[in-house]
């Protein structure tokens, strides 16, 4: 009586090269993502830190600090004092006045909002080893570069956009001049710790490179 050895079924290594690959495209698809959440968190924390700087706005709008310069160079000593002491507080008029600008031209908002979109996810953050690919054809890193370039020259200057932004920003400087011109500094102290921790307000401009550039080590060290 013959013994009939049970067949062997062969099993597919699919699941594991699938699961493989997926592990590796894993790793690397959102390879952006820790450099974009570095950003965001750099952001707004710079933003909270700066804003926790700010003055009483009751000081800013005190009634009795104003009065008329007698020159120009008084005047110009008022703007560089005042400047020093409410430097978060005229941020925020300024940003303040370039949102509403913005909100009262719903057409450049969006072309801006567009344009911003266009320089993170195809360029700031899109991984190196994936280039850029538009119906069909491949753009090297250059070519994305110029591309993207071509196309702020042309929302900044052929579109609504770049009079919004420079409007809203004369307005804004006007004012910030025109409130630290009349507004007396006298009773305004400021240390030179405070000095530089207001400076340091607009660290987030340059924190986050710095950040995206940590975030992004470990991928290139696993990559080598």
């Amino acid at each position: 009586m013959s013994s009939t050895v049970p067949a062997v079924l062969p099993i597919s290594n699919s699941t594991t090269t699938a699961a493989s690959g997926g592990a590796v495209a894993g790793s690397e698809a959102p390879a952006s993502n820790p450099a974009l959440r570095a950003l965001i968190n750099n952001l707004s924390d710079s933003l909270r830190h700066g804003l926790s700087q700010r003055r009483p706005w009751s000081e800013l709008a005190d009634r009795t600090a104003f009065s008329k310069p007698e020159s120009f160079s008084e005047a110009t000593l008022r703007v560089r004092k005042n400047f020093s002491y409410f430097r978060i507080n005229y941020y925020a008029i300024v940003s303040v006045i370039l949102a509403v600008s913005l909100l009262t031209n719903p057409f450049s908002l969006i072309l801006l909002l567009g344009l911003l979109t266009s320089w993170t996810f195809l360029y700031l953050f899109r991984p190196s080893d994936q280039p850029l690919v538009l119906l069909g054809r491949t753009f090297s890193d250059f070519e994305t570069l110029a591309l993207l370039s071509a196309l702020t020259v042309f929302v900044v200057f052929l579109t609504s956009v770049g009079s919004v932004l420079v409007s809203a920003l004369m307005l804004g400087v006007a004012v910030v001049c025109l409130h630290g011109a009349f507004r007396v500094p006298e009773d305004l102290f400021l240390d030179e710790q405070d000095n530089s921790q207001a400076t340091g307000f607009l660290s987030f401009l340059r924190t986050p490179a710095v950040a995206v550039a940590s975030a992004a080590m470990p991928t290139v060290t696993t990559r080598v």
